[in-house]
């Protein structure tokens, strides 16, 4: 009895292990993408209605399908924002834990498919996913609360997976019921998968290698079946990734690397990824990979010559040990497939270790089966011991990265220490300094870094926002600012530094002292070669530049650039919220004429792009005109009282 119970002992106790691991680490706060992808919880108020739930899931931004299953996700936790970031680390936690389970059975199913014994195939199973569940490099996919959207790709392809392996298995004896079982599983676990992030769409190629590495050619599928559910779907995603090669010198202007810079790059991260899997340590590079050194060229630098000829040495190996060590092949190559959406020609950023979480399903299948054979060659025990040794220290190091994860502002301090060429780490220590109201210290570390790193507009505006936030910013700390920002490249964050800058700027015990200054600020940064190539900056400069003159009481400009500010933005909401903007400061006309150019938009507007449904701007709009008229005609009567 205790024998056929052993290994249920063993999986239950590997996923309470891993429960206690991580456990300590859900008290930690949320973390940059965390924000963006979580503040429309609580942008319209609670999410407590049908159509506002709808409105959040359908307007994800994070990737072309907007992602909506991962959002939909997020309101099991909360429906508001500000939120606590617990409860989304602990389901975090627990998908992470199914994930391992669905491992195990997807591993077990794979080794039948691939003629192991029954036996054999449990503790090989056994050993991989636990050497994959308790490893810590997946430490920062599972407490890094947006990242559950790699943890939900991974979910449904495992889902598929296990749906084919077992439709493979029904074949011989039930051919109908096999071939069902494989299609609909695959059909509905790439949508699911893809909609959860968009690597999920590799599924069919990631079933393609597993059956390309099985050697066993009983109850292989028909050739027409593999064509139309395999080979096809996997050939209109190597289309789809044909479109996006573009050779120029600068293919992606928010990016300081180009195509070819970005493979060589890619070469040494997947090398580097390889080695922390199998040489894994407590803690990486984090989440700081703005200031990765790109590759330059073949040998700038020299160990980019060294990864490409390595990683294809080891494509090679693993295509002529297929029929000898499958296992061996089968890990090589689904490593590389699950990596060719986000590590090859996309321009994504270079660097960022949740790319591994599926990639990484099967990297320990050679190792596990490798054990398995050597305890049938010498003493069982001593294998038995090396195991357990090896869980261990992946227990212990798991923990300990937790540990270090269970403090946000320790997490950063410590990735910036070890990344001093990321201009956002150094934000990251300059932010938690002024937090500590240690301004001074906060300027005088800006300032180093700005020197070490002379192109980051990020730093620029974050000295700039620091010293207007502190009242120290002189009309020469403007000066160098605009010398600075006129020329550098800059990025999302630079962006939203300036967004926040304005925001203080046009508090009234501000805008008098920094107003114009700003206003000169924007416009050397519009003639930034850059500024024609971000959509973000030309949608959202004449908005800041509307808010800095409205403060100012400058009506006439204000409302020229709110109206240019509404053309570009060509949505309702944003314009609405621009129209009580207007109203606010008391220009009642002016208002009026926005609420027509926004309703305008909201005419011509899709349904699908609306944050809220058209019964609520309908009634919202004539309510906005009437308040506004309300506003009015009380200013007026309280004119002619006084």
């Amino acid at each position: 009895m205790l024998k056929k119970t052993f290994p249920f002992i063993v999986l239950l106790s590997t996923l309470l292990i891993c429960y206690f691991s991580y456990s300590i680490g859900l008290k930690a706060d949320f973390l940059f993408d965390d924000y963006p992808n979580l503040q429309e919880l609580g942008t319209y108020g609670d999410i407590n209605s049908w159509d506002k739930a709808l409105n959040f899931i359908s307007n994800g931004f994070s990737g072309p399908t907007g992602r909506p299953i991962s959002l939909a996700s997020f309101l099991i936790n909360d429906n508001t924002w500000p939120s606590v970031a617990y409860s989304f680390k602990l389901t975090n936690l627990y998908i992470h834990l199914i994930n391992g389970l669905l491992l195990f059975w997807a591993t077990l199913l794979l080794l039948k498919n691939y003629n192991y014994s029954e036996k054999k195939a449990i503790w090989i199973a056994i050993l991989s996913f636990s050497i994959w569940l308790l490893h810590p490099y997946f430490v920062s996919t599972t407490l890094y609360v947006v990242q559950r959207m790699a943890q939900l790709a991974t979910l449904f392809s495992l889902i598929g997976i296990i749906g084919y392996l077992q439709g493979r298995l029904l074949l011989a004896e039930k051919p109908i019921v096999g071939y069902i079982l494989m299609t609909v599983s695959i059909g509905l676990a790439t949508i699911l998968a893809t909609y959860s992030k968009e690597n999920g769409a590799l599924l069919p190629l990631l079933i393609l290698v597993i059956e390309f590495c099985n050697s066993n050619k009983i109850n292989k599928p028909l050739w027409q079946w593999r064509a139309i559910c395999l080979w096809l779907p996997s050939l209109a995603i190597a289309v789809l990734m044909f479109r996006y090669i573009n050779l120029s010198a600068e293919p992606w202007p928010n990016r300081n690397f180009n195509m070819v810079e970005r493979l060589y790059s890619e070469a040494r991260i997947v090398t580097e990824y390889l080695f922390n899997l199998y040489i894994p340590e407590i803690e990486g590079r984090g989440l700081f990979q703005d200031g990765y050194p790109i590759s330059r060229g073949l040998f700038q630098p020299l160990t980019t010559f060294f990864s490409i000829i390595f990683l294809v040495v080891l494509f090679i190996s693993a295509f002529l040990a297929r029929k000898k060590y499958p296992l061996f092949s089968l890990a090589i190559l689904f490593f590389f497939a699950a990596h060719l959406m986000e590590s090859t020609i996309i321009g994504l950023e270079l660097y960022f270790e949740h790319r591994n979480y599926l990639a990484a399903l099967f990297l320990f299948l050679p190792l596990s089966a490798g054990l398995i054979w050597l305890s049938e060659k010498i003493d069982y025990k001593l294998v038995t011991f090396i195991s357990i040794l090896i869980l261990s220290m992946l227990t212990l190091m798991t923990w300990q990265r937790s540990l270090l994860w269970s403090n946000t502002d320790n997490l950063q301090i410590y990735w910036a220490k070890n990344t001093p060429t990321s201009p956002r780490a150094q934000n990251a220590i300059a932010a938690i300094l002024i937090d500590q109201g240690r301004y001074q210290e906060a300027n005088a570390h800006i300032e180093q870094a700005i020197q070490r790193l002379p192109n980051s507009a990020l730093l620029s505006i974050r000295l700039l926002l620091q010293k207007v936030y502190t009242h120290q910013a002189t009309e020469q700390d403007f000066h160098q600012a605009i010398t600075r920002l006129s020329i550098q490249p800059f990025d999302a964050q630079a962006v939203q530094g300036l967004r926040t800058l304005v925001e203080y700027v046009v508090l009234p015990e501000n805008i008098n002292q920094y107003g114009a200054l700003s206003l000169k600020l924007i416009a050397a940064m519009q003639k930034n070669a850059n500024y024609k190539d971000f959509p973000l900056f030309l949608r959202l400069t004449p908005y800041l530049q509307a808010q800095i003159y409205a403060a100012s009481r400058q009506p006439v400009e204000a409302y020229l650039h709110y109206k240019l500010a509404m053309k570009r933005y060509n949505d309702v909401e944003a314009g609405l919220m621009m129209v009580a903007e207007m109203a606010s400061k008391d220009y009642y006309s002016d208002s009026t004429q926005l609420l027509d150019q926004a309703n305008a938009i909201y005419q011509k507007q899709e349904v699908k792009t609306l944050k809220r449904s058209k019964a609520e701007y309908d009634f919202e709009i004539p309510r906005l005109r009437q308040a506004i008229e309300k506003m009015k005609n009380q200013k007026i009567k309280d004119k002619y009282e006084n």
